[in-house]
C-alpha cells in the first residue's frame, strides 16, 4: 500500500488537516511547515492521489488535447507551444493521437476540464460527438458548427505570398501543396492562390502553375518538386504549402543546383521557428505559432475557469515573416 497523507502527519507530527493544506499550497499554512512536510512526503515517497483529489475537487486540472497528425514538424511545434501555455495555467495537458471520436470518449472517462480538437478533414467533423458536460474549443474550418471554432485565415496567407511575389517583379508564380479534396485547409490554401492570381490578373501556367504534392510530408513536397524540375517548366517564385513540403522542395531544388532566390524564390507555410534553421532560412508566412497557441488555451481555459462564452468563429490572421532580404527576379 502506498504512502498516504497520515503517514506524513504521524511523521512530522503535523494533524491530517495541516498536511493536507499543506500538500495543496494552501496560504493558511505557514512556509516553515509546508517545507516540512514537502521535505518528509519526499523522503516517504508519497504520490497524490489524483482520482481522489478530483473527487472532492470536482476538477481534473487537466486539459485533453486530441490531435491525430501530430507527426508533421509544424503540428508537434504547435503541440509543445499549447503544452507550455497550459502548465502556465496550472493545468496538465493529456494527449490522445487516437481518432478524435476515440479521444473524446477517452476524456469524458478521464473527466478532463476542457478539450481541445484538431480537425483536418470533414471525416473529423465532430457535431454529433461532443460532449455536453465537459466545454471544448476546436482548431479546423467553420462549417455550420455549434461548438468554438478557431481558425486561420489560409487563404490570406496565400494571397499575402503572392502579392509580395508580385511586388518583387514575379509574375511567373506557382503554388506546390495538396490538392485534394480531403483537408479543408488546403483547399483554402489553392482557393487562395487560385484568387489571388486572378486578381492580379497572372495566368496560372497549365505546366507549373499548380504542382500537387498528394501529401503534406516531406517526401511529397521532395516528389512534387523534382517533377517540377525535370519538366523544364520553372516559375521564378514558388509558394509552398507547409513546412515539411518545405523541407522536400528545398531538398529538391538543392540536388538540382538551384539557389535560393537567385534562381527560384521559394515562400514557405508555416510561421514557425524552424523556419530559420533550415539550412536555407525562407521567408515564411502564416500565423506565427505562439500566437495561435495562445489563442486556443486562452480561450478554452475561459470557459473552463471563467465560464465566458467565447466566439462560435474565431479567425486569426496571418502574417509574412521575413528572415533574410531576397531579390525579386521577373
Amino acid at each position: 500500500m502506498g504512502v498516504t497523507i497520515k503517514d506524513i502527519a504521524k511523521e512530522t507530527g503535523l494533524s491530517y488537516s495541516t498536511v493536507s493544506k499543506a500538500l495543496n499550497n494552501s496560504p493558511l499554512v505557514k512556509k516553515p511547515t509546508k517545507e516540512k512536510v514537502l521535505k518528509s512526503a519526499k523522503a516517504l515517497g508519497y504520490q497524490p492521489n489524483f482520482a481522489a483529489r478530483n473527487l472532492v475537487k470536482k476538477k481534473s486540472q487537466a486539459i485533453g488535447l486530441a490531435w491525430p497528425t501530430i507527426e508533421r514538424i509544424a503540428l508537434s511545434a504547435l503541440v509543445t507551444e499549447i503544452n507550455k501555455k497550459i502548465e502556465e495555467q496550472g493545468y496538465s495537458m493529456i494527449l490522445s493521437i487516437n481518432p478524435i471520436k476515440s479521444a473524446i470518449e477517452l476524456f469524458k472517462r478521464m473527466q478532463v476540464d476542457g478539450i481541445l480538437v484538431f480537425e483536418e478533414s470533414e471525416k473529423d467533423l465532430i457535431e454529433s460527438f461532443i460532449p455536453e458536460s465537459i466545454p471544448l474549443v476546436s482548431y479546423g474550418v467553420p462549417n455550420q458548427n455549434s461548438y468554438p471554432i478557431i481558425d486561420v485565415n489560409h487563404k490570406k496567407a496565400i494571397f499575402i505570398a503572392v502579392h509580395y511575389l508580385f511586388e518583387l517583379g514575379h509574375k511567373h508564380i506557382s503554388y506546390i501543396g495538396d490538392l485534394s479534396q480531403i483537408d479543408l485547409r488546403q483547399q483554402k490554401k489553392a482557393l487562395g492562390f487560385r484568387e489571388s492570381m486572378n486578381q492580379l490578373q497572372l495566368n496560372i501556367d497549365p505546366n507549373f502553375g499548380m504542382i500537387d504534392t498528394r501529401g503534406l510530408d516531406w517526401f511529397d513536397g521532395y516528389k512534387a518538386a523534382k517533377r517540377l524540375i525535370e519538366s523544364n517548366s520553372l516559375p521564378t517564385g514558388l509558394i509552398s504549402g507547409s513546412y515539411d513540403i518545405s523541407q522536400g522542395v528545398l531538398r529538391a531544388l538543392k540536388e538540382a543546383q538551384l539557389k535560393i532566390p537567385e534562381d527560384i524564390l521559394l515562400i514557405g507555410y508555416d510561421n514557425i521557428p524552424q523556419m530559420k534553421l533550415l539550412e536555407t532560412p525562407l521567408t515564411s508566412v502564416g500565423v506565427p505559432i505562439d500566437k495561435l497557441a495562445d489563442k486556443m488555451v486562452t480561450s478554452v481555459m475561459n470557459l473552463v475557469e471563467n465560464k465566458q462564452t467565447v466566439p462560435r468563429v474565431q479567425l486569426i490572421q496571418p502574417e509574412l515573416s521575413l528572415p533574410v532580404v531576397q531579390s525579386g527576379k521577373g
